[in-house]
């Protein structure tokens, strides 16, 4: 799910020409339109005993409550930074995907449990109330998946919106084609067996999403970025003597940032502030990485025995 990250360390965000309320329109309207289909999927579910029906409903409830809180944490994340947030609430997208996926693999275990428990206790379903609904839901995942595919490329938030509006309109065939077999041929164990396959494709999905979420949360530096790559780039450079208390980071998805302490060979004192805008240049142009703080130190006085990274 990586493929959107590469392309926007140096190109910036393609957002820019949307207008950031249009986007919000958007996806009020999706929301809107999701919530209203849980409703009448889960109706439906209950009316045709059919539990693939309640876990496509459960999907796309956690669908409309990804929209919810990307929906939320969009308009949190343009707010300035202020003495209470200094790094700015850039983070509230990353923090809401977290919540969403967790909350995820809780729905998928649980479908998991109660498809496993049908398939030992069948139970009776209607065929052609699963085919309906199914085939409504199927409709109203491909609007939404249309609405928020153009705004899914520069959001790890609206990613995972769309993301799961894709699954969801591929349960609602495999719902579809439950209800399908279960009036056909009349087998009712069609239906736990679907609800199987979405739970494992929620929890799978999940699961591989939530791992860049949580390495962002944990300051870990970003996964397109060599870090020693970084490091020697910067022991090469003319002037430095040595590169300590290297930290790199992202503060939120494609905005990588590096604080370090940065040594400048003695007698060159005088040529640290220009030392320091190449090094600034350099990062910016050769790794993406535009929030740079440098403390300049003169060999001669530098930190003694610091560890490379970190500050040990």
């Amino acid at each position: 799910m990586t493929e959107h990250r590469h392309g926007h360390a140096h190109g910036g965000h393609h957002h820019h020409h949307i207008d950031p309320n249009a986007g919000d329109r958007r996806v009020a309207g999706a929301i809107a339109v999701n919530l209203a289909l849980t409703l009448v999927q889960i109706v439906g579910g209950l009316v045709s005993g059919s539990l693939a029906l309640i876990a496509d409903a459960l999907h796309n409830l956690s669908d409309a409550m990804s929209l919810i809180i990307a929906f939320a944490a969009r308009r949190i994340a343009r707010r300035p930074a202020d003495a209470a947030m200094t790094f700015g609430y850039g983070r509230a997208e990353v923090v809401a995907a977290l919540v969403n996926y967790t909350s995820l693999i809780l729905i998928g275990l649980y479908l998991g449990s109660e498809a496993i428990a049908r398939i030992f206790a069948p139970e009776p379903v209607m065929g052609w109330i699963m085919v309906w609904v199914a085939g409504l839901a199927l409709l109203v995942d491909l609007i939404t998946a249309a609405l928020t595919y153009s705004m899914s490329k520069d959001s790890v938030n609206i990613r995972a919106a769309f993301l799961h509006n894709l699954a969801d309109a591929l349960g609602s065939v495999a719902v579809i084609l439950a209800g399908i077999a279960v009036l056909v041929f009349g087998w009712a164990w069609v239906d736990p067996l679907v609800t199987l396959a979405i739970a494992g494709y929620i929890l799978w999905m999940s699961v591989a999403q939530i791992g860049g979420v949580i390495r962002i949360l944990m300051l870990g530096a970003p996964p397109d970025l060599d870090t020693a790559a970084v490091l020697d780039h910067l022991r090469g450079m003319d002037g430095v003597a040595s590169v300590h208390h290297v930290h790199l980071w992202q503060m939120q998805e494609n905005t990588p940032a590096l604080d370090a302490h940065v040594a400048v060979h003695e007698g060159r004192w005088s040529e640290a502030d220009g030392i320091k805008s190449r090094i600034k240049a350099a990062l910016g142009e050769r790794f993406g990485i535009g929030h740079v703080t440098l403390e300049m130190e003169c060999a001669a006085h530098a930190c003694e025995g610091a560890a490379a990274i970190g500050h040990g």
